[in-house]
């Protein structure tokens, strides 16, 4: 019902999206790959950031036979890895002149702490870093190619989350859903200064909770507690249903000029107090900053 509903969109406005450039991460699956097929469907070129080739050229396949695009790509990453999201944004460069929509929307819960390859603990290092990184290193051409829009998925975890960047990577065991909540939270600071800082340019940058979504992200980290997370996943709603937020975001004319806000259901809603702390907004961004090798302003 929801592929319809956006197919119908796309008709009735004879393919909105034709001529951007969308670049999406995590879209080989769940809502990254119901928003990169619904894009496609609406005349975007998407540009999947994948870790997984093989599997990307099988999404491709689908999303090609399912809307007839034939403006469908990928570029290899790891967001664990800064040196391969570098790498990566040289490659994006020269193969595309412009990028309208950049959609973070790769995340993970990680149920034992681990450090990444730069030694920094994996929730945060892919859930916020890993974007923070490369957002950052996309910003010229985003703002070479304005109006273009950011889009970072969030999650109402955020709410109970109080961010700590003395505790950010000490998390370990049941405290790793407080990490992951953490690097929720850390999604919508980013954002919040994003917007600030983008003010003028013609770019904006949202967050979204997508709704709890029946996907593999948590079950397939959960340990010894997968069947709880199973059995929770039986209120689930489907990909379909918790896309519709991202496409929106990264399509409709009604958030034209709309930044720094916070969406669910297509509408827009106060996130958490803490969210909005300005001074938990730029330690957050110059600690971001070092731990990515990025200048600071």
């Amino acid at each position: 019902m929801v592929g319809e509903q956006w197919e119908n969109m796309a008709n009735a406005s004879n393919q909105p999206m034709q001529g951007k450039t969308c670049l999406i991460t995590g879209a080989t699956s769940g809502i990254g790959y119901v928003t990169a097929r619904e894009l496609a469907r609406m005349g975007a070129r998407v540009v999947m950031a994948v870790r997984n080739p093989q599997k990307a050229r099988g999404c491709i396949a689908d999303i090609q036979r399912e809307t007839g695009s034939q403006q469908v790509d990928y570029l290899q990453v790891d967001l664990l890895d800064q040196g391969q999201i570098r790498c990566m944004v040289e490659e994006f460069r020269s193969r595309y002149e412009r990028l309208d929509v950049l959609i973070d929307n790769a995340g993970a819960y990680f149920w034992r702490r681990k450090l990444n390859k730069d030694g920094i603990e994996r929730t945060f290092a892919l859930n916020h870093l890993g974007h923070f990184l490369l957002t950052n290193l996309l910003l010229d051409v985003l703002k070479a190619s304005a109006p273009a829009r950011i889009v970072v998925v969030s999650s109402e975890s955020h709410r109970t989350a109080h961010l700590r960047l003395d505790k950010v990577q000490k998390r370990d065991g049941l405290f790793s859903m407080r990490c992951y909540g953490e690097s929720k939270l850390a999604n919508l600071l980013f954002t919040h200064e994003l917007a600030r800082r983008l003010e003028g340019s013609g770019v904006t940058a949202n967050a979204l909770h997508p709704g709890f979504v029946s996907t593999n992200m948590i079950a397939s980290n959960m340990g010894n507690i997968q069947l709880f997370a199973k059995f929770a996943y039986l209120f689930a709603i489907t990909p379909e249903e918790g896309a519709q937020t991202s496409i929106y975001l990264a399509s409709s004319p009604e958030v034209e000029g709309v930044s720094g806000n916070y969406f669910y259901k297509c509408k827009p809603e106060r996130s958490a107090p803490q969210s909005y702390d300005e001074e938990t907004e730029r330690r957050l961004w110059e600690f971001s900053a070092k731990l990515t090798g990025l200048e600071t302003d």
